[in-house]
Parts: C-alpha cells; sequence; structure tokens
C-alpha cells in the first residue's frame, strides 16, 4: 500500500487544493476546480468533496458560494493554519483541542442515519463543534481503521454508531480504558460498560406485535437482512417474541426470517427466498427492521399481485419513504433520530468538559412510538 492510499480521501483532496493554488499562484476571488471535476478526478462521491471543501472553508483558504462555486478565499493568505497545527493549539481548560468531533457510522443510505446525523450536528454547532464524517460499510476492519484516523487527526471525541460482531473492536476497549471520550450510538457492546444511547428496540417490537394483533393477525413475521445478528436485531426479535407469548400464541421459528442475503435489484426479486414467501401467503403481517427492507417487502408484494394493506400489512422500524413525516405512508416504530443523535453529542460534550464521575457510564433508552400510516389495515377474510 502506498503512503498516498493511507491518507484519507477527503484529506487529499485538500491537499490537491492547496498545492493547485500555491503552483499557480492563485489569487482571492479565483476559482478552484469544481466539486464535478474533483469527483471525476478522484472517483468520489460529492459527500466526500463537499468535507474536503468545508474543511478548507473551516480554515479561510477558500469561500464556498451557493450555486456559483468555490473560490481563494479573501482571509487566504493569512489562512495557514492547517488542522494538523490546529492540533497543538491550546484549547478549553489548557488541553490540546481542534474542536473537531468524529462521527463514525456504516453508511447514510437511509432517513435513520440522516435523521442521527443531523441531531448531532445540530448540538454540536450550538457549541462551536465542527464533524468529520466516515463510514465503515459495516465492517469491523474499517471500523478500527477510521476510528485511529480520527484520532490521529486531532478529533477530541468520537460518536459511534458501532459494527456489531462477536470479536469486539479492540480500538473501542482501547478507548474505553484510556479514557478518551467517545459514546456508542444504537447499539452497545454487550458486557462493556460504555456511554451509549439506543431506542428501546424490545419495546418497538411489542408496540408492532400488539397493534397488529388488535386488527385480528395472527401469523406474524419478522425479518431482518442484517449481515450480522446485532444486539439491536436480538433484542428486538425478544420483543416479538416477547409479545407474542403475552397473547398467549406458539412461537412459530419459520416466521422468524432473518437467514437471507438482502435484495440488491428489485428485478431479482423473484429468485429471493422473501418473495415466494410473501406470493404464497405464508403470513398476514410483517415487522420489518430497517426502513430500506420495509420498503422492499412492499414492493414484492406488489410484484407478486398482493395489496397492501387489504392482503398483507406492513410495520417497518424507522420511516423509510420520506424525510417529511407527514408525506409517508409507512405505519413504522419512531425511534425518534434527530434526539438520539443530539442527546448522544450533548453527552459527549458533558463528557470532554468534565463534568460528572470518570467512572460513571449513561446507559439512555428512547422511549419508541408506533406511527399508524396506510400500510396496516385488519386481517383478510378467508
Amino acid at each position: 500500500m502506498s503512503t498516498n492510499d493511507r491518507i484519507p480521501l477527503y484529506q487529499q483532496i485538500q491537499d490537491y487544493i492547496r498545492h493547485v493554488i500555491t503552483q499557480e499562484n492563485m489569487k482571492p476571488g479565483d476559482r478552484i476546480p469544481t466539486e464535478k471535476e474533483l469527483m471525476d478526478q478522484f472517483q468520489v462521491s460529492k459527500i466526500t468533496v463537499a468535507n474536503a471543501l468545508t474543511g478548507l472553508a473551516n480554515e479561510k483558504l477558500i469561500a464556498r458560494v451557493p450555486g456559483k462555486g468555490s473560490f481563494v478565499a479573501e482571509e487566504a493568505d493569512s489562512a495557514s493554519v492547517t488542522l494538523t497545527q490546529a492540533t497543538t493549539m491550546k484549547g478549553r481548560e489548557g488541553t490540546l483541542s481542534t474542536g473537531m468531533i468524529g462521527i463514525i457510522v456504516p453508511s447514510i443510505h437511509d432517513y435513520f442515519a440522516i435523521r442521527l446525523v443531523e441531531g448531532i450536528e445540530q448540538a454540536l454547532r450550538e457549541e462551536g463543534y465542527r464533524s468529520m464524517i466516515m463510514f465503515t460499510h459495516g465492517k469491523v476492519d474499517k471500523e478500527k481503521d477510521v476510528i485511529k484516523e480520527m484520532k490521529a487527526l486531532g478529533a477530541e471525541g468520537l460518536l459511534i454508531f458501532p459494527v456489531d460482531e462477536e470479536n469486539y473492536n479492540e480500538e473501542i476497549l482501547g478507548m474505553k480504558l484510556s479514557g478518551f471520550p467517545f459514546v456508542l450510538m444504537d447499539r452497545y457492546l454487550p458486557g462493556v460498560e460504555t456511554h451509549y444511547i439506543a431506542a428501546d428496540g424490545r419495546r418497538g417490537t411489542r408496540l408492532a406485535v400488539e397493534y397488529l394483533w388488535e386488527l385480528g393477525h395472527r401469523d406474524i413475521a419478522i425479518c431482518s437482512d442484517s449481515p450480522l445478528q446485532t444486539v439491536t436485531v436480538q433484542e428486538r426479535i425478544e420483543g416479538y417474541i416477547e409479545a407474542l407469548k403475552g397473547k398467549g400464541a406458539l412461537i412459530n421459528p419459520a416466521h422468524m426470517i432473518t437467514d437471507f442475503q438482502p435484495l440488491s435489484e428489485l428485478k431479482e426479486a423473484e429468485a429471493h427466498p422473501l418473495y415466494r414467501y410473501i406470493q404464497n401467503r405464508m403470513v398476514t403481517a410483517y415487522v420489518s427492521l430497517n426502513g430500506r427492507l420495509g420498503v422492499q417487502i412492499y414492493q414484492m408484494a406488489k410484484q407478486a399481485g398482493l395489496r397492501v394493506p387489504e392482503d398483507v400489512s406492513i410495520v417497518s422500524f424507522d420511516d423509510p419513504t420520506s424525510i417529511v413525516e407527514e408525506f409517508s405512508i409507512f405505519t413504522h416504530v419512531k425511534q425518534f433520530e434527530r434526539d438520539m443523535g443530539y442527546r448522544a453529542a450533548a453527552k459527549l460534550l458533558e463528557v470532554l468538559r468534565g463534568h460528572g464521575e470518570a467512572k460513571s457510564y449513561s446507559k439512555m433508552l428512547i422511549e419508541p412510538e408506533l406511527v399508524v400510516r396506510q400500510t396496516t389495515g385488519t386481517v383478510p377474510q378467508a
């Protein structure tokens, strides 16, 4: 692996822009390469380019003008403080400070993650902090590398949506032992005390099952396409079992559908085991453990000629279809993602300021709510 491969992509983009400004002797007001040009040159996403440009704007090296592009800033000559140099500046209470918080998430491919990050960003802005986001793509080795990178870049603390495996991430354990500030979001590491915040998963599935039961459904499936049997998935399945036992129902293991690969394209749906399950009407209702899967169940039901909710009902964890809640059609378990992100960031900043006992860990559980919309109805008549 070359040295350049080990430098984060956003930082490679920043170094390239600094080089262009210097080599071409650019003056304040001169336009730098466009986002599209940078995306094509470095083969990266728009969010990576945006992160790089935001960092340079924070350094006052460039100025970003919405709809126009980015330009060499008026203050560029005096804006020579880089992120590396910033880590040596004295900050709050004499400690090294960059004012930067690292956010580590698997990806941002659904509204759950987007809302979570929005809540974090709001809390950080209010307190004058800035953020850097890195993705793990659900890989524990990538998570380890990202944690190391964030710390090397001067992050004062980390907010982590962790990968959950039997083999714990030693970097997370190392931060706990060394006292490096971090807060886990959405899931935790069993048997390891840390600060964490999550919605009550057991409560969420109980709400979903009990509501479907009231509508007359007796054959209710619970579905997860998570490649790992995470703590979050396990707790939700436990809530499902508890709810059915509370109704005196027998537990049918065939209705706990977790051993399948995520559907990559809808055109492949008919070859998918979940499609056959839906087509054969094995159950009258589905509880999906994430929003994306809820949409796929909806699409597969339509493709199989079934109507939602007349023939089959669907309850999804999280609202999968709209960032403006009023326009969603899905009955869903609301986990208050923005609040989760906001409270996670607030807790981390509290830890950074040294409030509370050093050895005291907070476990925050958010009470979920069931939001009833158009994907659930009474059990179809035989």
